[in-house]
């Protein structure tokens, strides 16, 4: 009689917002058990988490003690402090068992080198209890396709001392699932690669509002987009839908150019005034229009690139009322 094949790793993730909940789907389709703490967030996210059964667990000591490897899958402002939790609970969970296996911990979120380098040191005093992982996610939430067993997933970069190919049994499945690539032995690499692709197309796009809004505000939009349809119509596409996406993400990416603007001048030696200039159209986006009560999945304003330059100059011409 053979043995039983080894069960797969619980797999923990924080939070359960739309990436979050792609790969708590994902994860659940290849054998993968997945886990959250919803403490906090709202039942239309408890609702979310639920359906796709995913464990959730009402504290982060609970979460800490049933999981192999914990993902971090957040706005950039909440990194450190979901990094912060779990340091907290494997220290007082963790260090009272007999487990000698560690807790994979990763980091998945837009930030600077730097930032995941203090991020990192939080975790010295946890010792060999977690194993840290500097990662990067590049590209949409995973979605399932067609026939319900194929699947189209982001790319997901890492790096740093540790890999999750080096954990036993389930490392390798973990790391294939997710599109995992190690790039680097040193801590910071993986996020400099995600500063400096979304510095490209998360940046671009922030230009492309200005553009359009002010397109808009002159009566020439429609010139504009004809223009660029004939010069550049791949650019003019991407373009597009760049805008359209944005909106309700906007808040989210005030955050990731401060970032990249840290970026830039720590790693690249440049002045931060670029990227502070693109965190604060997301900021304008996101404090002074409709577009920031968009929700995906519950869109209303700017579904198309001339509701967005609408959106914006209506918003912004009431500011300067105000």
């Amino acid at each position: 009689m053979s043995a039983a094949a080894p069960s797969l790793a619980t797999i923990g993730i924080l939070s359960i917002g739309d990436m979050g909940l792609g790969i708590a789907k994902l994860l659940r389709a290849h054998g993968f058990a997945v886990a959250t703490n919803c403490e906090g967030r709202s039942q239309d996210t408890i609702k979310r988490a639920q359906a796709a059964l995913v464990t959730i667990y009402p504290t982060d000591e609970e979460l800490v003690s049933n999981c192999d490897a914990i993902l971090s899958v957040a706005p950039p402002r909440d990194a450190t402090e979901i990094a912060k939790r779990v340091v907290g609970a494997v220290t007082s969970v963790r260090g009272k068992t007999s487990s000698t296996e560690p807790l994979y911990f990763a980091d998945m979120n837009a930030v600077a080198p730097s930032t995941i380098r203090e991020m990192a040191g939080l975790f010295v005093p946890a010792g060999a209890l977690v194993h840290f992982v500097d990662g990067s996610i590049i590209g949409g939430p995973p979605t399932v396709k067609g026939n319900s067993t194929d699947w189209s997933a982001p790319a997901m970069y890492t790096s740093g001392p540790h890999r999750f190919e080096d954990a036993l049994v389930w490392g390798s499945k973990l790391a294939e699932v997710l599109r995992m690539r190690h790039i680097g032995e040193n801590i910071g690499a993986a996020s400099g690669l995600k500063m400096c692709f979304a510095s490209m197309s998360k940046g671009y796009t922030a230009i492309a509002i200005q553009a359009f809004t002010s397109a808009q505000s002159m009566g020439v939009l429609g010139e504009l987009q004809g223009v660029m349809a004939e010069m550049l119509p791949q650019r003019a596409a991407e373009t597009e839908r760049g805008l359209v996406s944005m909106a309700p993400k906007a808040y989210r990416w005030v955050r990731e150019m401060e970032e990249i603007s840290k970026t830039h001048v720590e790693e690249g030696g440049f002045d931060p005034e670029l990227f502070l200039g693109a965190a604060s159209v997301y900021r304008a986006v996101a404090d002074d229009t409709v577009l920031g009560q968009e929700k995906i999945g519950e869109r209303k304003r700017g579904t198309t690139a001339e509701d967005i330059a609408a959106a914006m100059v209506e918003g912004l011409s009431q500011k300067k009322k105000d």
